[in-house]
């Protein structure tokens, strides 16, 4: 057969084009991404062998080898015995990517190349890095079960050629052609210390093979012997004792598992015994993983059975708001040839990861006790998922609820509900919260004057999840949540003297109603401001202005518009004036005073100008 070129998606070649020029100064890794995937396909093998039967008859020798060139420096070569790939798999693997995937990468790039360069491993696109330090790379393969053999080969500058070729075994042959800047890896030491850094846990053996020479006194080569060395340890990490394992060590296979060279915040490692038998290791990054909210994320956990792997692509083996975490779950009840399907519906898996999850929150809300420095880490990079957990989990909303942090009027940084509710006053009635969309705005929102003037604590909550999430709660360990931002809010504060201002003022404020007509619902006298005129609040059973923003922007833009309630400061000089106002007059302050209360609150006028006549007309007069 001819050799057939091919060209690569225009997106492969895009992304082909920065890795090589522009981005990467942490070359080293290309080394990480082709042991990774040569790991990848012995555990894909190792798994068919077990469970196929067509496939239980195949030689199943599992090892990486790395060869190099140590006379020229030229080539470096790393080979698997896996499940190889034939034509087809060639083609479809390493010409095209998934185009969401590369946009999604090419999005997210920093400028920072140390955290860029873990952005590789992430978006699947870790083949691309060797072509840093070659510029010509060679592929080799034979898929397992069949005879034909095949060749890849590209110069990484648009196109790519497959032909046939003749393999004694399956599995894959990656042949590195070095440019000048990737001759340095041509060496034992070099080749050694990156596999020790990133794949030293690698679950099947890597060889390094070299000519180790022999020295005359003088120094000179006299000779050499072909030297196989193992430079892993090849050991399934998680399933080893607690106690024999080194912070070292836990951190090292993070690094190997997470494509990185950054450290994990921290991790939990559990071995359960009884009527199941399972492990788990998790990991929680320093940095949130970069498609997190994206909804074809990556998940972060693999599953093994009995240490042989048999998925890393399944969102159900934790709920999506533990989807940051990293690591693996390790069964020992499973059977081997558990298909996607049947693991959604597994009970074994179903109480293996309800329990994982337990320990999980158990151990967030031990590091928040007793070690606030790094929990304040976690919350500035997870505070947000774990809300979503409020509204997806309910088994687990009271753990929940003790985790999640929240922004406050009277105190710095972020606290606890449980927090909050130690600091109540004797007779407050409520936990209060206001939601909106700037922190700015809602810490200078006139509905919180009367609680500072009162020393009342409330809640800032300027997550549009919050807007969601948090009115489902209804309370709190016994005390009603209540938002500043409803109309009965106002009545847990008020006194007598608020309801004797309210009657002077009741003749006054039913024709401002009337001047208001169809944009209000009703107007009131306030006995939530301190400074500012008037405030806008919106009924128990309404949705805030918040929340009819984000029903638009969810696309309901057929959801019907909320008419708010006006409340005016009683004791205001603007407000006042209504009293003994004309017609005319009243009119003007009936629209300015409205106005400017949507205005506060982050709404748009409907007539600016019309606005700004009557205002310019009342400070006129």
């Amino acid at each position: 057969m001819p050799v057939v070129t091919h060209k690569f998606e225009t997106e492969v070649s895009q992304l082909l084009q920065l890795i090589i020029h522009s981005l990467y100064s942490n070359k080293e890794i290309f080394i990480r991404e082709l042991v990774s995937n040569s790991s990848d396909a012995l555990d894909k093998l190792k798994y068919l062998t077990l469970t196929d039967e067509s496939m239980k008859s195949l030689p199943f020798d599992p090892r990486v080898d790395i060869e190099f060139d140590e006379e020229n420096y030229n080539t470096i070569t790393i080979r698997d015995t896996g499940i190889g790939m034939n034509e087809e798999d060639l083609i479809a693997n390493l010409g095209t990517i998934a185009s969401s995937g590369t946009r999604n990468f090419i999005g997210n790039l920093t400028g920072d190349a140390k955290r860029d360069s873990n952005l590789i491993g992430q978006f699947g696109v870790g083949f691309y890095a060797c072509f840093m330090v070659a510029d010509r790379v060679q592929v080799i393969s034979r898929k397992a079960g069949e005879d034909a053999a095949w060749r890849w080969e590209s110069d990484g500058k648009g196109e790519f050629s497959v032909e046939p070729t003749v393999k004694d075994s399956h599995g894959t042959d990656v042949i590195l052609h070095l440019n000048d800047e990737g001759k340095s890896f041509a060496s034992r030491w070099r080749i050694e210390e990156v596999v020790k850094k990133y794949s030293n846990h690698i679950a099947f053996p890597i060889w390094l093979h070299y000519e180790k020479k022999e020295y005359d006194d003088k120094g000179a080569v006299t000779g050499s012997t072909p030297v196989s060395d193992q430079v892993n340890s090849a050991s399934a990490l998680w399933k080893r004792s607690k106690s024999e394992i080194t912070d070292e060590e836990y951190k090292e296979f993070y690094k190997t598992i997470s494509h990185g060279d950054e450290e994990p915040l921290f991790w939990l490692h559990t071995q359960a015994e009884g009527t199941l038998e399972y492990t788990t290791l998790f990991f929680v990054p320093k940095h949130a993983p970069m498609d997190m909210y994206y909804v074809d994320y990556r998940p972060g956990v693999k599953l093994y059975v009995k240490r042989v792997f048999i998925t890393d692509d399944e969102k159900e083996l934790m709920p999506a708001y533990l989807r940051f975490l990293r690591g693996v779950i390790d069964s020992e009840d499973l059977p081997l040839n558990v298909s996607r399907e049947i693991l959604q519906e597994n009970r074994v898996l179903a109480t293996i990861k309800s329990q994982s999850v337990k320990k999980v929150l158990a151990e967030l809300e031990r590091i928040a006790n007793n070690d606030p420095d790094t929990y304040k880490a976690f919350i500035e990079q997870y505070n947000r998922p774990l809300k979503e957990g409020l509204y997806s989990d309910f088994a687990n909303r009271e753990q929940l609820l003790k985790l999640i942090r929240y922004k406050s009027s009277s105190v710095d940084g972020m606290t606890s509900l449980a927090d909050y509710k130690s600091r109540m006053l004797e007779d407050q009635k409520a936990i209060y919260y206001i939601t909106g969309d700037k922190e700015h705005n809602l810490r200078n929102s006139p509905l919180l004057e009367a609680y500072r003037r009162k020393n009342i604590e409330v809640l800032i909550m300027d997550d549009d999840l919050d807007e969601i999430v948090v009115p489902t709660l209804g309370e709190y360990d016994g005390v009603e949540l209540k938002p500043v931002n409803r109309s009965d809010a106002g009545e847990d504060i008020k006194d007598e003297k608020d309801e004797q201002k309210e009657a002077e003022l009741k003749p006054a404020l039913e024709r401002v109603k009337q001047a208001l007509g169809d944009q209000v619902k009703d107007v009131r006298s306030s006995v939530r401001l301190a400074d500012s005129p008037s405030c806008i609040v919106v009924d128990d059973s309404d949705p805030t202005m918040k929340m009819q923003q984000l029903l638009k922007a969810m696309g309901q833009q057929d959801a019907p518009e909320v008419v708010p309630i006006l409340e005016v400061n009683p004791d205001h000089e603007l407000v006042k004036r209504l009293i003994n106002a004309d017609d005319d007059a009243l009119e003007d302050l009936s629209v300015i005073l409205f106005g400017q209360a949507v205005l506060v609150e982050g709404g748009e006028l409907k007539d600016p100008a019309d606005f700004v006549k009557r205002m310019n007309r009342r400070l006129g007069s």
